[in-house]
């Protein structure tokens, strides 16, 4: 069958006063000559990190059994409807933060090195920084030339300081810790942790992030849609059937958000030393949510192709009264075999893992193109030190979830003997998937681990 409609652009988004709307994948924004365009054109892959902190009860981790019949632990049990799209990899060490520079470190080293592969050496201070460009970054340097912003860096967390003082290791500076993007061996990322700003970043355009200007703004212009809809009429009505439903669903979803924050700001709190201290809310939760929500809109409008998403810095000290822990996130970590401490960060792990679970379900019911946006997005998840007492760095608690347009085979648990694989040959596995011939990363061997494709 013959299409005889032109192609939009993939680039299309519709203006409004002050406001951009960046349009999701339609049909037709894929080439107009015939119906199998569809089936032909390649899939867009993205490249997602999402970081959890303090180490993890790996007992209550680790599947017992390898391959594809394995069993979910109390900690991944929340995953277990994504098993398909889920590849658990245990023994891969995070050999980057082992100590030459005869400094501790206990928490700077194993962060500084989890997307690096390099040890993080003493200092204090910006001018003095020495780290390596992160994976996600050199990811970003190739696919974001595709997208209107070249990644992403999002927290839960502000920072208590990056290169001040703070909750960090003595004789490092913060930002080891406190950033897991670097653009180069000085240059820590940002983490943005507050949603409206996240989300102005991504559909508005304003000049300022004074809560005052930002309000104004809104009262002129009404909502992000408001301001573009008769654009969006427009449009719709060269649109066939599945394309009018797929943006109806899109800008359902983003008046939802828009509804939320507006919410969130009535009754949220105002956080000191933040870039715009508007509309983070009261409840963890929601603003988990709220974060995991528009990563989602931004993968789909092909905005970013690359996010860093910190579920918490190291040494964090939040606690989770939501799921009856009081305590200190980080002393918990430290639980000298005290049960009822090892409880406690056990039903922390296994809600951050519940939190994922939620992206991972916003993943999956998102169109993208003729499939969803899980079965083209790789996120690697996990945490920089597996055993808190200790800081252990070796069999770090890490797992792959998604397709990754079919360079990553789920189901499986692989399991590689002890001290024999780094996690750093996994992030170049990764990148040479991801289209950026690499030979070297970090402190890797080389070599390339051929079981994420089943092999």
């Amino acid at each position: 069958m013959i299409i005889s409609k032109q192609a939009i652009s993939r680039r299309t988004v519709l203006r409004g006063v002050g406001a951009t709307l960046a349009l999701p994948l339609l049909d037709r924004m894929l080439p107009a000559s015939t119906a199998l365009a569809r089936a032909a054109a390649a899939p867009v892959t993205r490249f997602c990190t999402v970081y959890v902190p303090n180490s993890i009860v790996m007992d209550r981790w680790t599947p017992t059994t390898e391959g594809t019949g394995f069993e979910f632990t109390p900690t991944l049990k929340a995953l277990e409807p994504f098993r398909d799209h889920l590849l658990v990899l245990s023994g891969l060490d995070n050999t980057g933060a082992r100590s030459r520079s005869g400094a501790s470190g206990a928490h700077a080293k194993p962060a500084g090195a989890f997307m690096t592969g390099i040890e993080p050496l003493p200092t204090t201070g910006s001018s003095s920084l020495q780290l390596g460009i992160s994976m996600d970054q050199i990811v970003a340097n190739t696919l974001g030339q595709e997208t209107p912003l070249p990644s992403l860096e999002l927290g839960l967390e502000g920072a208590d300081t990056v290169n001040g003082v703070g909750t960090c290791d003595v004789g490092f500076s913060c930002a080891y810790q406190n950033r897991l993007a670097w653009g180069g061996p000085s240059t820590p990322l940002p983490v943005g942790t507050n949603p409206r700003v996240v989300f102005d970043r991504l559909f508005g355009n304003i000049d300022s992030t004074d809560p005052d200007v930002r309000r104004a703004r809104l009262h002129r212009q009404g909502s992000i849609i408001d301001s573009v809809l008769d654009k969006v009429d427009r449009l719709q009505g060269g649109l066939g059937q599945r394309d009018r439903a797929k943006l109806d669903e899109y800008l359902q979803s983003v008046r939802e958000i828009e509804r939320r924050l507006q919410n969130a700001e009535a009754q949220g709190r105002e956080l000191p030393l933040v870039e715009s201290p508007a509309g983070i809310p009261v409840s963890y939760d929601e603003h988990a949510r709220l974060m995991f929500d528009m990563q989602a809109l931004a993968l789909q409008t092909d905005t970013t192709r690359v996010i860093t998403f910190q579920i918490g810095r190291e040494q964090s000290g939040a606690t989770y009264p939501q799921i009856g822990v009081s305590d200190s996130h980080h002393p918990i970590s430290h639980h000298g075999g005290d049960k009822n401490k090892i409880a406690s960060l056990a039903k922390i792990n296994a809600y951050h893992t519940t939190l994922f679970t939620y992206f991972l379900e916003k993943l999956a019911t998102t169109r993208d193109g003729d499939a969803r946006l899980l079965d083209n997005v790789i996120t690697l998840y996990g945490s920089a030190i597996s055993e808190g007492n200790s800081h252990d760095i070796r069999n770090l608690p890490i797992l792959l979830a998604g397709g990754g347009s079919g360079l990553v085979k789920g189901g499986r648990h692989v399991k590689y003997p002890d001290q024999t694989q780094r996690l750093t040959n996994l992030q170049l596995t990764l990148l040479n998937k991801l289209g950026i011939p690499t030979e070297a990363f970090g402190d890797s061997t080389g070599e390339q681990l051929q079981e994420l494709a089943g092999v």
